[in-house]
């Protein structure tokens, strides 16, 4: 497994297979779009099949705050470690932020608190006619 931080030479044909579960996910160029207009993006590429099998993105000022909206490793990779290693990594590309966020489901929070994390209040807004980016 090979963990890079930028997306040059990662195409749309590299992303299949994520947004599991969602109804109305983004299509491979979508994401690839999401991964180019992201602050940071930490990706996990099976070095044997040449697949981005896991990413990790970040939003951010620059200055004082990132949000992590994304972290997604496919069904097929996933408890070998390669979320903790995306997580890890951010985490280190970030370590010059005052306030990371994210949300998660209520059953993600004792993962997330693995890494030094507090559970939070928060406040949502879905459009999910916009679900699949288009």
């Amino acid at each position: 497994m090979k963990y890079e931080i930028s997306i040059d030479g990662i195409s749309s044909d590299m992303l299949k297979g994520f947004f599991v579960d969602w109804p109305n996910p983004p299509n491979p160029q979508t994401h690839l779009n999401l991964l180019k207009k992201s602050s940071k993006v930490v990706i996990a590429i099976d070095d044997k099949t040449n697949q981005v099998v896991g990413f990790i993105t970040a939003i951010s000022d620059g200055v004082l705050s990132a949000y992590i909206p994304f972290l997604e490793v496919l069904p097929e990779y996933k408890n070998k470690g390669i979320g903790k290693e995306l997580v890890n990594r951010m985490l280190k590309e970030l370590d010059d932020i005052y306030m990371i966020d994210l949300c998660c489901d209520d059953n993600l929070v004792p993962y997330y608190e693995k890494f030094g994390m507090s559970k939070s209040n928060g406040m949502i807004s879905r459009n999910y006619k916009m679900q699949s980016g288009s």
